[in-house]
């Protein structure tokens, strides 16, 4: 087992250790989604047709039920085992945990990789995963799967935020309760009082109960903003929407519960800032194109594509 640290350097590092698992949060995952992404971008015109043609014909028998193995063979062997030797060509299992895997890095890592995708749902408190995705189940993209065995799941009502697990579609704080959760925090009984209550232990997470049982994690109860509108914002929740954009190295979202709107500091990623600021015919220093207006404007119209594109 190896860790790495410099997620810079991610794809050489797995080109020189040949994974054949691969488990990290959804930071790292965003890593290999913006190389693979700017390693297609620099492709000619055709190639990059011809990797999004392929792209969609394998998802749309991936969505038909098809293995990913079998759901296009030629499309692996034309485009995606390059994906796969990008990884190590050893890859079998990539999982995803910490916080939210955005829907459209999942999917996209699905259809490249040639290898089994999950992700999982847990705490510290629930000694690691209590729910996690079945390979191979489209149905289950963008959610944290079912729950494990030994442990029950259970959906609380959040009633200020508007959330009832008896409503359409049933929404509530996420608890649980089982083998591997645990009785209290140290020499804290007060914070333990507060966190399990009749044997049920509150995550201050919000989940989704789909209709097939598997759960979607949609809010979060614990560090919300409250607007002057009354809005509840999960601010943890758009930063890790946002980051996916790959103009984007990393944003910090900021509310005050006396305003009505929030406020995002955006550090540009320098790579796709040159070479936006290259075609539209600015030279200049990285720290001069972040203070152009034009670049400004650009960013903000790609936080908002990337908004939609996440869109629940």
């Amino acid at each position: 087992m190896v860790c790495m640290k410099d997620l810079n350097a991610l794809l050489e590092d797995l080109g020189e250790l040949k994974p054949t698992l691969f488990a990290g949060v959804p930071r790292v995952f965003e890593k290999v989604y913006e190389g693979i992404k700017k390693a297609v971008a620099q492709l000619n015109p055709v190639r990059r047709t011809v990797f999004g043609m392929l792209y969609n014909y394998k998802l749309g028998w991936m969505n038909k039920g098809y293995k990913q193995k079998d759901a296009s063979p030629f499309a692996d062997l034309l485009a995606f085992r390059k994906v796969k030797a990008r990884l190590g060509g050893r890859v079998r299992l990539i999982i995803s945990g910490g916080a939210a895997l955005s829907s459209e890095i999942e999917e996209f890592l699905r259809v490249t990789t040639c290898a089994f995708v999950c992700q999982g749902y847990g705490l510290t408190e629930t000694c690691g995963p209590t729910t996690l995705t079945f390979p191979d189940e489209m149905c289950m993209l963008g959610t944290v799967g079912a729950v494990s065995l030994y442990n029950e799941l259970m959906l609380e009502e959040v009633p200020d935020m508007g959330y009832n697990p008896l409503g359409t579609p049933p929404c509530g704080e996420i608890c649980i309760r089982g083998k591997t959760v645990f009785t209290g925090y140290h020499k804290n009984p007060e914070l333990t009082k507060e966190a399990i209550k009749d044997g049920w232990f509150h995550t201050g997470d919000i989940g989704e109960m789909l209709p097939n049982g598997i759960i979607k994690i949609i809010d979060r109860k614990k560090n919300l903003i409250k607007l002057s509108q009354g809005e509840y914002i999960a601010l943890e929740y758009l930063e890790n929407v946002y980051t996916i954009t790959p103009i984007v190295e990393d944003i910090w979202v900021y509310g005050n519960s006396f305003k009505s709107m929030l406020i995002a500091v955006v550090v540009p990623n320098e790579d796709f800032t040159n070479k936006w600021a290259y075609a539209n015919g600015h030279i200049s220093s990285f720290s001069k194109l972040c203070s152009l207006d034009q670049l400004k404007k650009y960013v903000l119209s790609e936080l908002k594509s990337t908004a939609v594109r996440n869109k629940d």
